[in-house]
């Protein structure tokens, strides 16, 4: 259950980076309520998540998710660069997310 936990805390996590543009600075309300309910409801996961896995697995798998989401949708949402080397990073970070995934306790 730790790791279902720790990923719908990491697309919780994409949802509120993601959201934060939206938000224009906390100016507009309903975007901000969202954001706000996103990073309560991922902390509150990744807390659940790490009861039982190692606190440097559980962090470093939900900032890895997060930023993987928040890079991919920021090309495509907001016409953020999608270059070669970019993407190659991404995949570096995907990669360390699996290694930690399946070599962890």
């Amino acid at each position: 259950m730790a790791w279902l936990y720790l990923f719908i805390a990491g697309l919780l996590e994409i949802g509120w980076a993601i959201g934060l543009k939206y938000t224009e600075g906390f100016t507009r309300p309903l975007a901000s309520t969202l954001t706000v309910l996103s990073m309560v409801a991922s902390v509150l996961l990744l807390g659940l998540a790490l009861k039982t896995l190692p606190v440097g697995t559980g962090y470093a798998v939900w900032t890895g998710i997060g930023t993987v989401g928040t890079a991919i949708l920021g090309m495509a949402l907001f016409a953020e660069p999608a270059t070669a080397l970019r993407i190659g990073c991404i995949g570096l970070i995907v990669a360390g997310i699996l290694g930690l995934k399946f070599l962890s306790p």
